[in-house]
């Protein structure tokens, strides 16, 4: 009997498991998939800055891997719960000493906080049920960061206590930056109508080890040197992309000031010694937003390249589409909100022009 070779993905996170679900049934016959994931659950992220101020449903948040891929064919997929030191040229180590061998690598391992660490979900849980808490009790709540996260945890904490103080700081002058100025406006206007301070332009001398939300009231500084007022302080300003397992190995492929891992169209590392190595979403410098949309289309492409790869043929290429988040702006409203493709809004043309594109591809005389 042939031995089937290997695929590894590290990363268990949106793009990590959607490309295991795309991968396993085009493959099974000649390779097994498995997946490296540091968490013992699959973690919905969206849910977090609910479940920072919401109570009644924060074990929803982690999902087990038990039976992740049920889709798959019988065997055809395995999951270790680990961390991944270092990639070589054959194989990944993990921290515990344990090498896995591999034919292809995909790195989906998203952004997060160093160093990295093996968690249960009983310890993520208990970790959001003590933020729900301390929220609770506060009087003056600062939220860092007007990334979608941040605004997201604003908002739902001035929602659920109107009467708390809640101030919203980000160090630049638009709230999510990489979408059209239109959607910093709408959220402004929402953050004036619940009543939620926000303070642009300003960044915050966060302090070694975190803010000290241990009850007590302290100051949140400004680089100017102000200070907010706060009981509890949550940073939402976002994680580093987990690219350092992959810099020894091939650092032409890791961009030393945003540490992102470059990759061609196709979503191969960019190092051509190495092209069976792939790196899919928020880790991945591609052109998209990091969004779980973006990373499942990168997860197809990816998975399609593989396959073809494997039988012979020549690999596809990734288009980044444009712009588009759902943002919760509270517990009962949401924008969806797409940039729209060049640069003005095209709304009062109910964007026809798309449909255009699909039915009429390059007609451009609209009077026909």
């Amino acid at each position: 009997m042939t031995q089937l070779q290997t695929i590894v993905v590290v990363g268990g996170s949106y793009a990590g498991t959607w490309i295991v679900d795309q991968l396993a049934p085009h493959v099974h016959r000649t390779h097994n998939v498995v997946l490296i994931e540091k968490n013992s659950h699959m973690q919905h992220l969206f849910m977090f800055p609910r479940i920072s101020v919401v109570a009644g449903f924060t074990e929803k948040a982690f999902i087990p891997y038990t039976n992740a891929f049920h889709g798959a064919p019988p065997y055809s997929t395995s999951i270790v719960q680990g961390v991944v030191s270092a990639v070589l040229p054959d194989r990944v180590v993990l921290e515990s000493g344990r090498s896995i061998c591999y034919d292809y690598l995909v790195m989906a391992t998203g952004t997060g906080a160093l160093p990295l660490e093996l968690t249960t979900k009983q310890e993520n849980v208990t970790s959001k049920l003590t933020l729900q808490e301390r929220i609770r009790i506060a009087r003056d709540v600062v939220v860092v960061g007007g990334g979608a996260y941040g605004i997201q945890l604003a908002f739902d904490t001035k929602e659920v206590y109107p009467s708390k103080n809640v101030t919203l700081v980000h160090s630049r002058e638009q709230l999510m930056p990489r979408f059209h100025p239109r959607l910093h406006s709408i959220v402004v206007d929402r953050a004036i109508t619940l009543g939620v301070t926000v303070i642009l332009g300003h960044r915050v001398k966060v302090p070694f080890g975190g803010f000290p939300n241990s009850g007590q009231p302290f100051g949140v500084e400004l680089a100017d040197g102000r200070c907010i007022p706060a009981d509890v302080a949550v940073s939402c300003i976002g994680g580093t992309p987990l690219s350092s397992p992959l810099l020894a190995l091939s650092p032409t492929s890791v961009d030393p000031k945003s540490k992102l891992i470059r990759v061609k169209p196709t979503l191969q590392i960019v190092d051509p010694l190495f092209p069976r190595i792939f790196a899919i979403g928020d880790v991945a410098e591609t052109g998209a937003h990091n969004a779980a949309g973006p990373a499942h289309r990168q997860a197809e492409v990816a998975a399609r390249n593989i396959a073809r790869m494997i039988a012979g043929e020549s690999p596809t290429i990734y288009v980044p589409a444009i712009h588009k988040i759902r943002l919760s702006l509270g517990l009962h409203f949401y924008v969806v909100f797409e940039n729209p493709e060049d640069g003005k809004t095209r709304m009062y043309e109910c964007r026809v022009q798309r449909v255009w594109a699909r039915r009429a591809p390059g007609v451009t005389d609209y009077r026909l």
